[in-house]
């Protein structure tokens, strides 16, 4: 299975909405996801590894079984199954089939659901048939829909079909010539009202000069009036016919029009009551949609002004709304700081306090938060009558506003914040807008606590960073230091990546670059123990190869297996420039001298820490003019160039920095760094420390 076909099998089980499941031919439930387990009322650990008569209900059971053996039996799917679950009850067994004159699947009394279930014979690579796919979908609201929309058919064409047809005869000329009682009965027309061309004067004003110009046409043509109106019934209200009328002939003349209405009023009706049942169902199915979409995308946010982002587009795209804020709850619980987002100098979303409210003023926010429910106010005579002059006054500049949702950010229960819609016009929230903004609250609560959380860990792995990297490096008369480090996540500032510069007991500078795998405050504190450790070993015994055999020792026995660290020692004596250097498998250091291309060692780099090894180290000298620039694998490495290709593009980079900025650890460290990351994605944390021997002047 490659990655693609895990990462579909993951998230079909994880987050698909179908129920799903695998049954082996004993009948034992060896997969199911968590969507199939709350459709059915059980938890997936009461699935697992049973048959369905020792995890659910009896009925249930058989009726699973029963599917179950005929798919096993007869190796052929069994689909249309629809299963009725009561409220509060244990599921009824599926209904196999639907008599006539019913609509497909099953009716669902008040509090019921009725799952679609489908039963597939699995079949593997090798032809061997090892058991049964579950699949099941909650058709609840659709076998709804249905029903509501067979009924109103019904009542409609039984309305048509004892509604007796107005049969009328006019002139050659088109002219009433005969009386039509039920014509008159229907539209309350005297006998002189209706003679001639006085039944055009019940006809819709509307319709009236189409109908006229059509009857006419026809009258003088001779060809068959067929057409529709709605006429004004003596009640006053309108209905509609469907009208046709043809010529009758006699020889070559036409002696008289025969013509008929039909009223099909109730099938206009109907026709338009199922187009907004299924305007209805469009706007549900777009709700539901834009709300995964929110889920998704909040679940992407980090921060808590990336949530606000997020909010502020999904109201604009699913309600319309012209405003949005989120403001959350301090402490104390007495006031609630807005917070809206704001772009940084490097584009991100960053948190801003625009305003405190008390819990106690009359606002939208506040009225929600203190009565944990929604707050609606449709136009301003509304919010008047609810709060008075607070909320205007709060948000001065939004004058325009003129409708208002507030909404309570619940947590555990407990409110955590409130989020805040408004809109430039009078807008009514309707029932299901109203839900979808109720669960909308709820991600948004969920996504909060969580960029809370975040926010919360950010700061203490930067603290805890802070403590780790070296503040300042050593001031030199005869060698300039410089040193960046780039986190690859944007917002969680810290990392495995790791430089350290310090003066041994004899004055030389021991320099030393590392990489623990993985991120956030667990890398940082595996981090922290090496550069430590490291520090520890260096001061009783400098040597490159002593330390980090040294390092190897204690890092077999104190961290783990899978722990993957690498790094780079080297001790040199400032005055000479001369030094012994020893490496852990991290990426070879680089050289750039004057009048010479620049290049990377291409010495074996020897393994990471705590790997079977007897480390070496190598003697070196930095001439006068000489610049040493050590990196971790972030800098030439991520997911479109390797290892080999970055080191060659670094050396070519390198060859292209003008002289002044050779000569300048700072600009240097930042040429490469921006060079190298230029056009690729970011993967790894990038770190970067240079060492550079300045030319003595005469």
């Amino acid at each position: 299975m490659d990655a693609s076909d895990a990462a579909l099998y993951a998230t079909l089980l994880t987050e698909g909405p179908a129920g799903l499941a695998f049954f082996d031919r004993e009948l034992r439930c060896r997969r199911a996801n968590d969507a199939l387990a709350e459709l059915l009322g059980v938890a997936v650990s009461e699935l697992q590894d049973r048959t369905p008569s020792e995890a659910l209900p009896e009925p249930l059971a058989a009726a699973f079984e029963t599917a179950l053996r005929k798919v096993i039996a007869e190796d052929r799917a069994l689909t249309g199954c629809d299963l009725v679950v009561p409220a509060g009850e244990p599921p009824a067994p599926p209904v196999p089939q639907v008599p006539p004159g019913e609509p497909p699947g099953a009716r669902a009394e008040a509090g019921e659901r009725i799952l679609e279930c489908t039963w597939l014979p699995a079949r593997g690579d090798d032809g061997a048939r090892p058991g049964v796919v579950l699949t099941a979908l909650d058709v609840t609201e659709r076998r709804r829909a249905e029903e509501v929309i067979r009924r109103k058919e019904q009542r409609y064409r039984s309305l048509v079909e004892a509604s007796a047809q107005v049969v009328w005869v006019a002139s050659p000329e088109g002219g009433v010539i005969d009386d039509a009682p039920e014509w008159r009965a229907i539209t309350g027309q005297a006998p002189d009202d209706y003679a001639g061309g006085g039944w055009m004067s019940v006809v819709h004003p509307e319709d009236r000069p189409r109908i006229e110009a059509a009857w006419r046409e026809c009258v003088q043509e001779n060809r068959v009036f067929e057409t529709n109106y709605r006429i004004r019934t003596k009640s006053g209200t309108y209905r509609h016919f469907d009208v046709r009328a043809v010529p009758i002939w006699q020889g070559d003349s036409v002696i008289e029009w025969v013509g008929a209405n039909t009223d099909v009023t109730g099938q206009r009706e109907a026709e338009e009551m199922r187009g907004r049942l299924t305007e209805q169902l469009s706007a549900a199915a777009l709700r539901t949609a834009r709300l995964r979409q929110a889920t998704s995308m909040l679940a992407e946010a980090l921060t808590v002004s990336q949530v606000v982002q997020v909010i502020t587009e999904v109201g604009r795209s699913a309600i319309g709304a012209d405003y949005s804020a989120v403001a959350l709850l301090d402490d104390d619980k007495l006031r609630l700081s807005i917070v809206t987002p704001s772009q940084g100098a490097d584009g991100d979303a960053v948190s801003v306090s625009r305003d405190e409210i008390r819990v106690s003023d009359q606002t939208v926010m506040s009225v929600a938060v203190r009565e944990s429910r929604p707050f609606l106010a449709e136009h301003p005579d509304s919010l008047r009558l609810q709060l008075g002059h607070g909320e205007q006054d709060l948000f001065a500049q939004h004058t325009e506003e003129r409708a208002w949702v507030g909404l309570p950010l619940l947590a555990a229960g407990a409110p955590i914040g409130a989020l805040r819609f408004s809109f430039t016009r009078p807008r009514e929230i309707t029932e299901e807008e109203r839900v979808f903004l109720e669960a909308l609250a709820g991600q948004c609560a969920l996504a909060v606590e969580r960029a809370l959380l975040f926010e919360r860990e950010h700061r203490t792995a930067e603290e805890l960073q802070r403590s780790l990297l070296p503040s300042d490096l050593p001031q030199l008369p005869g060698m300039v230091l410089a040193a960046r480090y780039n986190p690859a996540t944007r917002h969680v500032q810290v990392g495995g990546d790791w430089y350290d510069v310090f003066r041994l007991p004899d004055d030389r500078l021991a320099v030393a670059v590392g990489d623990v795998m993985g991120k956030g405050v667990l890398a940082a504190a595996g981090m922290g123990r090496v550069r430590n450790a490291l520090r520890a070993l260096a001061l009783n015994d400098p040597r490159p190869a002593a330390v980090l055999a040294g390092l190897d020792r204690l890092f077999s026995a104190t961290e783990d297996e899978e722990q993957f660290t690498t790094v780079a020692y080297a001790v040199i004596d400032p005055e000479t420039g001369q030094g012994a250097f020893s490496n852990a498998g991290h990426p070879p250091p680089l050289l750039i001298s004057p009048g010479t291309s620049p290049r990377v060692s291409t010495r074996e780099p020897g393994t990471p820490l705590g790997w079977p090894s007897q480390r070496q180290q190598t003697s070196f000298s930095i001439e006068t003019g000489n610049t040493v620039v050590f990196y971790s694998d972030g800098l030439v490495e991520n997911r479109r160039r390797g290892v080999d290709a970055g080191l060659e593009e670094l050396v070519a980079v390198a060859a292209d920095a003008p002289p002044e900025v050779v000569g300048d650890p700072e600009r240097l460290v930042d040429f490469l760094v921006d060079r190298m990351l230029a056009g690729y994605e970011q993967v790894d944390d990038v770190t970067v420390l240079a060492l550079h021997v300045p030319p003595e002047h005469v």
